[in-house]
């Protein structure tokens, strides 16, 4: 019972220690990144992305994507297969100017063992009585893109977040967040900017245990969580970029981007208390959009060795990317996601099929198109 009631009490108290006014490291899976091309850059995606990712990078580039209808999943495991990261979104340019997308995030561990009920209060053991429950965090985007008439290749965008957040029946919250930016390109030359958690994201916490819970948690020398609020501050992410030509349909893109937070010191390359900042930088190499070679270098820290001397690290990631008949774009990247998993690299896929029309044929099949 105690090795159970361990791992419960440390997810609900984790989380009710967050319950400040402010907390650094709130809804962290949103910070994870999704779609193989970013991850494979170093997420460095706020003045390129084009697609449906979009929604997640910077909303501002969804009008940019070259398709009416698009669709985007992919799927990555944490330490050994324990933690899933899911992602799906559906996409629709609704004319030359404006476009929108729902996108889907989970990160989740499930089939966690509780052992509350294991020992009754003769002193039994029960292992009938053992029941199973999931730690899940769920995020919904809604996002919205519109091309400036009056500026030439600037676009304008805005995502709103919906979080909600579970352990089980033991606790869970409900949140809200605006993601907002802007990106611009021209002459090869691309920029963009995004204020992520604008206005502050917040998750409204509560705990759900029962008497019996609540016994044993007191019986083991734990004290009970309490409802709170937590808030998420804003981040300003900065980008360029630059695409180059050479030719007979070679092509490369470059892209610096630098991730400005306000909350504290942190363990970036660049540092105060008043604002860290974090760079990293990515690189595609491209032949007529159907097939593309990709790196990145991100997480540059200081780390203290053994004989206590401090050194900068750097986490290098690799990627390639396939078009199929300009419908189905494969892409994958070789990475640590958020350099936390048990194993330093993962294999990471994503999948995007992008359509302009659906046409209806006499026997009622629906025929896609390009």
């Amino acid at each position: 019972m105690r090795k159970g009631t361990f791992y419960i009490v440390i997810l609900l108290l984790f989380f009710s220690r967050a319950m400040s006014q402010t907390a650094k490291y709130s809804n962290a899976f949103l910070s994870l990144g999704i779609g193989a091309r970013g991850l494979s850059m170093s997420n460095s995606m706020t003045a390129i992305v084009d697609d449906i990712t979009a929604a997640y990078w910077n909303p501002a580039g969804l009008v940019n994507m070259n398709k009416k209808y698009e669709v985007g999943l992919m799927h990555a495991e944490y330490f050994a297969g324990i933690a899933k990261y899911d992602y799906g979104a559906i996409a629709y340019k609704i004319d030359e100017r404006s476009a929108v997308s729902l996108s889907y995030i989970r990160f989740g561990v499930d089939n966690i063992m509780n052992t509350t009920d294991l020992i009754d209060n003769q002193g039994n053991i029960n292992y009938d009585r053992i029941s199973y429950f999931s730690a899940a965090d769920h995020a919904f985007f809604v996002t919205y893109s519109r091309q400036m008439p009056r500026v030439e290749g600037l676009s304008l965008g805005g995502s709103v977040k919906i979080i909600r957040r579970t352990i089980g029946h033991f606790a869970g919250a409900w949140g809200f967040g605006l993601d907002a930016g802007l990106r611009f390109h021209r002459k090869g030359w691309q920029a963009g900017c995004l204020l992520r958690d604008a206005t502050s994201t917040f998750n409204a916490w509560s705990y759900h245990l029962t008497d019996r819970e609540q016994e044993v948690f007191l019986l083991t020398g734990n004290e009970l969580p309490v409802n709170g609020l937590e808030l998420t501050t804003p981040t300003l992410l900065l980008g360029g970029a630059k695409q180059v030509n050479f030719g007979k349909g070679f092509n490369a893109t470059f892209a610096l981007d630098f991730d400005c937070t306000f909350d504290g010191k942190r363990n970036v390359l660049i540092r105060s208390n008043f604002m860290s900042i974090d760079p990293h930088f990515g690189m595609e190499f491209a032949y007529k959009k159907i097939v593309a070679v990709r790196a990145g270098l991100g997480q540059l820290q200081q780390e203290t060795d053994f004989d206590n001397k401090k050194k900068t690290t750097v986490q290098v990631n690799l990627g390639v990317g396939l078009c199929i008949k300009n419908i189905v774009t494969i892409d994958y990247a070789f990475t640590d996601i958020g350099d936390l998993s048990i194993a330093m690299y993962s294999h990471i896929f994503s999948l995007k099929i992008g359509l302009n029309t659906f046409k209806r044929t006499n026997n009622l099949k629906i025929k896609t198109t390009d």
